[in-house]
């Protein structure tokens, strides 16, 4: 198959970058500073949230500052300064990028993050000569519970919907990608994003790090058609 022919959407957290830790340290200071601590049913409930939904919970669950807009200023001072200078890839995630632009694959990225936060990791980290757009869900007014940022990323690389694969570290967002119809590659990074098995069960195919695929691996399986649960790509 032309490699020209498919599409790759990179999710940035947690899946091009070894960047959740810090997501996670965050919303525990956050809560910290509020004088309390985060249960395992706030954990999840913060996992698809947008920065602007992330204000409101900390203002509105914990108190934390004066309004919403303060609580966003205290996270956007804490992650820029995470992603101009800490930031790291995972391991194996710039030489799959890589070789899939060398091979001619259309490439873009759709976070939940904002748009700042995003070009400056990617940058640090030595992806953006490699993607043709860096997108946003701010971008569609919209959030990962919604298809819109992948439709929009799609649109930007020209592919169709059945050659365009999402790469998500959390199974909510596979979830949704799967609804909508797209190809779907889960890639483990800790149970708050997804647990293996979860993974496993609602990705086509899922792997634990980009050193157990191989480009050509994955340009082999655009000559199958969509089967959900095969997930068999293992450490």
């Amino acid at each position: 198959m032309d490699a020209s022919e498919i599409g790759v959407v990179f999710d940035c957290d947690g899946t091009l970058l070894d960047s959740m830790g810090v997501w996670h340290g965050l919303q525990n200071e956050l809560a910290e500073r509020a004088g309390d601590t985060l249960t395992a049913d706030d954990v999840a409930a913060l996992a698809p949230m947008s920065i602007p939904e992330c204000g409101a919970f900390f203002h509105g669950r914990f108190g934390l500052g004066e309004s919403d807009h303060e609580v966003v200023g205290m996270i956007d001072e804490y992650m820029l300064d995470f992603y101009r200078h800490r930031a790291e890839a995972r391991p194996g995630a710039l030489v799959f990028v890589q070789g899939l632009a060398q091979a001619g694959a259309h490439l873009t990225v759709a976070s939940s993050s904002p748009k700042p936060y995003l070009m400056a990791g990617i940058e640090r980290c030595g992806f953006a000569p490699y993607l043709e757009r860096v997108l946003s869900v701010e971008d569609v007014h919209s959030t990962k519970r919604e298809p819109d940022v992948w439709d929009r990323a799609r649109e930007i690389m020209g592919t169709s919907k059945q050659l365009t694969w999402g790469v998500e570290d959390s199974a909510y967002a596979i979830g949704t990608l799967a609804g909508a119809g797209y190809r779907t590659l889960g890639i483990y990074d800790s149970d708050d994003a997804g647990t293996w098995d979860a993974l496993q069960a609602s990705a086509e195919h899922a792997i634990r790090g980009f050193e157990d695929l191989t480009v050509e691996e994955f340009l082999a399986w655009n000559e199958q058609p969509l089967f959900v649960g095969t997930a068999n790509k293992q450490a």
